[in-house]
């Protein structure tokens, strides 16, 4: 996998749920726009970055519960979505939008 530098626990349990799911949002953007391209590289570079970022959020304990179920139900979807049959029938803009709410939500609360 393919990780950003400074990506911890300790320091992604600093960033809000908000920052978090905005941060993997973008990951699967950039990853969406790498399949669209046609570059299956930048397509599992980016993939693994939003799924390394969502596992981190999955462990951090102020999600336990329902927001849980939630964050591990966004990043099967991303899976299905990119990687598996999209049984689903999500589409990028579908996932992208759900992704954007969290990065607004991040800067309106900076």
């Amino acid at each position: 996998m393919t990780f950003h530098p400074d990506l911890t626990h300790d320091r992604w349990r600093t960033l809000t749920l908000a920052e978090q799911l905005g941060n993997a949002g973008a990951d699967v953007g950039r990853a969406i726009r790498a399949r669209e391209g046609g570059n299956e590289l930048r397509l599992a570079s980016n993939l693994d970055r939003a799924l390394a970022q969502l596992d981190l959020t999955l462990a951090d304990p102020r999600w336990a519960g329902h927001r849980r179920r939630e964050i591990a139900r966004a990043r099967e979807v991303v899976c299905d979505l990119l990687a598996g049959d999209n049984v689903y029938d999500s589409t990028p803009e579908s996932v992208e939008r759900w992704f954007m709410a969290y990065a607004v939500e991040a800067r309106a609360g900076r």
